[in-house]
């Protein structure tokens, strides 16, 4: 919900403030919407470099350009930009696999062609290998969001300014029990999340030198505030488990006509009760769960967020299709599903993004010899189901490239990826 949503001071004019339980049931009736799952989506998130000199930043001044001239460009996807410039393309929800393939490679070939114009390119790491956070967009909300995220330490403004992923969105699934039931593809997404950030860990540096994590974007993700980046319990009951999660959550701030307060420790349920400094809309609400960042959020879908960004022209495309398939196709699911629930069951009951899976997975990406057992069966049991999915020879290709190149040999992309001091300018990088 925009700012600009809000009446005078905050409230929408003519609202009644929320009470506890009817915010209870707005959550639970909007978290998980199901039906037979047939529609995909998928965001981008892209840092910026200059072409040239990918070490060096990029100036507010030719951010800006950028931004500008993308806007100008004829998108069927949503443009935003991140905190720290980052640029992310929003599909539209497609009918099929194929179909937001397509749309999105035509809007990335346009965005590409614009920022090359302009002495750019579009950097797909999970973390800039060089730059410190630095903040380019100066709005209530990322001024709020800095304030909140500072207060658990660092990692909070590398990850607005720093970092950037691939984001697959997917009906959240049908209502009765089964491989495509909801509650079924809620606890996948859990289990497989750990084999996802191990087999596309992609940011092994910051700040010039190596981290000793594949994925320091994971592990970024990991130190932030707990309340706000680990995953609530899954269990039999996720849409109750996930409206209590959202009212416990602290609330990152509260909106008004001048700059935003930023509350310390206040839960939305205590809003609710009476302990901000005005009664809570269905307005805040909506923007309270735009400020929950676990690793797997329903927002009416499910949004797999632990994905790091993907090198070259059609890296972005193999995560989307592997976790599409893994997901859509029943036969698929049911495999994956029998194949992953014994492996995270060793690790514990610790929430994701700190289980101890989920840091061996952001540390040592594939080179653990049990998420790569598991993500040779993954990668094998997609490449089964692409075809029934309509995958065309381009997609099964890269994927079958994707699985020999870096999953076969117990690899990830961030193996590949030379140390930034060791090459000229860092071109080697920029791919």
């Amino acid at each position: 919900m925009p700012p600009e949503a809000l009446g005078q001071n905050g409230p929408p004019v003519g609202a009644a403030p929320l009470g506890e339980e009817e915010a209870e049931d707005l959550v639970r009736g909007i978290c998980f919407k199901t039906g037979p799952p047939r529609t995909v989506g998928v965001e981008l998130e892209w840092l910026i470099h200059d072409r040239e000199h990918p070490e060096a930043a990029v100036s507010h001044d030719r951010l800006r350009a950028a931004a500008d001239a993308v806007r100008a460009t004829s998108l069927d996807a949503a443009l935003t930009f991140e905190p720290g410039g980052q640029l992310e393309l929003s599909s539209q929800p497609a009918g099929s696999l194929m179909e937001c393939l397509t749309a999105t490679a035509a809007d990335l070939a346009s965005v590409r062609g614009t920022v090359d114009r302009l002495g750019l390119a579009l950097a797909g790491l999970g973390v800039d290998p060089w730059q410190h956070p630095r903040r380019v967009l100066r709005e209530p909300r990322y001024d709020a969001m800095e304030a909140a995220l500072d207060r658990s330490g660092p990692a909070g403004r590398a990850m607005m300014c720093t970092s950037a992923s691939v984001q697959v969105c997917l009906d959240a699934g049908e209502e009765e029990p089964g491989p495509l039931g909801y509650a079924r593809r809620w606890q996948l997404g859990h289990l497989l999340g750990a084999v996802l950030v191990a087999a596309f860990a992609n940011s092994p540096f910051r700040q010039g030198r190596r981290t000793g994590w594949k994925s320091s974007r994971q592990a970024l993700w990991a130190d932030l505030d707990p309340a706000r980046s680990l995953a609530p319990r899954t269990g039999p009951a996720p849409r109750d488990a996930w409206a209590g999660h959202v009212l416990d959550t602290p609330v990152m701030c509260v909106r008004g006509d001048g700059p935003w307060d930023v509350p310390d420790g206040l839960t939305f349920r205590d809003w609710i009760r009476g302990g901000g400094p005005r009664p809570p809309f269905r307005a805040d609400l909506d923007y309270h769960q735009t400020t929950l960042f676990p690793p797997l959020r329903p927002r009416g879908h499910l949004e797999l967020r632990m994905i790091d960004a993907q090198s070259g022209a059609d890296g972005w495309l193999v995560p989307l299709a592997v976790t599409t398939a893994l997901f859509d196709d029943p036969e698929a699911a049911e495999t994956v599903y029998r194949a992953v629930k014994p492996l995270a069951e060793t690790a514990g009951r610790a929430a994701a993004p700190r289980n101890p899976l989920w840091t061996a997975a952001a540390r040592d990406g594939l080179s653990d010899p049990e998420l790569a057992a598991v993500a040779a069966l993954c990668f094998a049991t997609a490449l089964e189901a692409l075809p029934r999915m309509g995958a065309d020879d381009h997609v099964i290709g890269t994927v079958a490239a994707f699985h020999d190149r870096y999953v076969a040999r117990g690899r990830c992309p961030a193996d590949d990826l030379p140390d930034p001091e060791q090459l000229p300018h860092g071109k080697g990088l920029v791919r």
